[in-house]
């Protein structure tokens, strides 16, 4: 008998691409013959399913719909499998896991994001590596129980919690980073799990969250942004919350016309998450006098998480209904591992 379950999930992507001979067209891979494609497979000592999404998604089309999609199909199949390896494109895969982060509470199983930056198809893929390498992980157990029970990215021999990555290149094979958490596991001649560095499963009963809301924008300050810009911006009809991406260790211009802005947005509860720029590195406000007015004017702190994390985080405790006191407090809060407070 097989000792565990696996649901392969194809929602698009480079890495589920085949190249024609003869055109050189790539289509999508037929799942049904997966294993004509990556015959290793067939060695595993797991069953495998898969569902592949009809049409197609480009991640660069990635959106909270789709996300909720995901998050449905996981509870609906969460008995009968012991892990999930979501194939994704590699563009918005970090906004991806970071959302699934959230959505899925009490998580006692690994979903295992994974791509690559060649088409599986092709000779020379890093395809095929990471898709057997995130089967195993989604697969491996100690004393009867998962050994990531959280949402991860695996690529190119490195296992990272999901809400704490980025992107990082579009042209190397080590197409992703965490700056600010370590990696969970590294895959050489074994795979080593870094343990205390991963999620511990609960016996809480797992549960999903579907609302997301997504009335958000992100501000990214640059020397000579203009008035205008920013009034624009914080003042959009229907707006809840912006994402200020600020310099350094959260730090922002102090010129009067820019204070008075940001007070006001704040005094309408409209929510203000400061984020660095910087992808490694925290935000800590009050350190300099340019972030000390911005904690007095009501902004929080989004410490060291990623743009990715906070934009999803957001709008995940907003489409939760939340009143605006309560967003603010789950925000200074690490609900799933997003950031060190």
């Amino acid at each position: 008998m097989p000792s565990s379950k696996i649901l392969v999930i194809y929602t698009g992507g480079t890495i589920g691409m085949v190249e024609d001979p003869e055109t050189g067209a790539l289509s999508p891979v037929d799942f049904e013959h997966l294993t004509d494609q990556i015959p290793e497979i067939r060695k595993f000592k797991c069953h495998i399913d898969s569902i592949s999404y009809d049409p197609i998604i480009d991640s660069s089309n990635m959106e909270p719909a789709v996300w909720v999609r995901l998050a449905k199909l996981i509870e609906e199949r969460y008995e009968a499998y012991d892990g999930f390896v979501i194939l994704h494109g590699s563009d918005t895969m970090a906004y991806t896991a970071s959302a699934l982060s959230f959505m899925l509470e009490n998580l006692s199983k690994p979903v295992i994001l994974t791509g690559s930056q060649l088409p599986i198809g092709m000779i020379r893929t890093d395809g095929k590596e990471n898709f057997i390498t995130a089967i195993e992980i989604a697969a491996a157990k100690k004393d009867g129980r998962a050994m990531v029970p959280e949402v991860c990215i695996y690529f190119e021999y490195q296992l990272y919690r999901g809400n704490r990555t980025h992107k990082h290149n579009a042209e190397h094979f080590e197409a992703f980073h965490s700056d600010n958490y370590p990696v969970l596991a590294e895959a050489g001649v074994r795979i080593k799990y870094n343990e205390p560095a991963i999620h511990k499963a609960t016996d809480q009963e797992f549960r999903i969250f579907t609302g997301m809301d997504n009335d958000i924008a992100v501000l990214t300050l640059f020397p000579g942004i203009s008035r205008q810009v920013v009034f624009s911006i914080l003042s959009i009809e229907g707006l809840k919350a912006v994402v200020l991406e600020t310099y350094g260790s959260g730090n922002a211009m102090t010129a009067d016309w820019f204070k008075e802005i940001i007070r006001d947005a704040t005094e309408r509860d409209l929510i203000i998450y400061n984020v660095t720029q910087c992808r490694g590195g925290a935000v800590m406000q009050g350190k300099y006098e340019t972030s000390a007015w911005l904690e007095d004017a009501g902004v929080i702190s989004g410490h060291d998480i990623t743009t990715e994390a906070a934009i999803t985080k957001l709008m995940y405790l907003l489409g939760n209904g939340y009143s605006t006191s309560r967003v603010k407090k789950y925000l200074s809060k690490s609900l799933r591992g997003e950031m060190s407070v």
